[in-house]
């Protein structure tokens, strides 16, 4: 339940660099579908696997990124500003994968 609380009070943030996030990482959405939920999927199945949190903000909210319906809430369309923040700097290779991931197109050929 207290994991609950701590989402929900994050979820409508701006990112705060100075103050919680060890690292950020500055990307956008070129996917043409923009965020849906396969690539939602893959980013909270690579952020499950951080040290400390991870979490994207579109410059208005700000998500757990190791949640799959926070990530969607994002609503990040083609050309969507992303910012990536972690807690811990032990993190930052894992950052810089969820930014590749981003700058590739989520993999997919479809991208702007």
């Amino acid at each position: 339940m207290e994991d609950i609380k701590k989402r929900k009070i994050f979820n409508r943030k701006k990112l705060d660099l100075d103050k919680k996030y060890s690292v950020f990482r500055e990307t956008k959405v070129v996917n043409v579908l923009g965020m849906h939920a396969r690539p939602a999927a893959k980013i909270a199945q690579m952020a499950m696997t951080a040290r400390g949190g991870i979490w994207l903000s579109n410059g208005s909210s700000t998500v757990d990124a190791s949640s799959i319906i926070d990530i969607l809430t994002l609503c990040a369309v083609t050309g969507t500003q992303i910012s990536i923040g972690i807690d811990r700097a032990a993190d930052t290779e894992l950052a810089e994968e969820i930014k590749d991931f981003f700058d590739k197109g989520f993999g997919e050929e479809i991208n702007e």
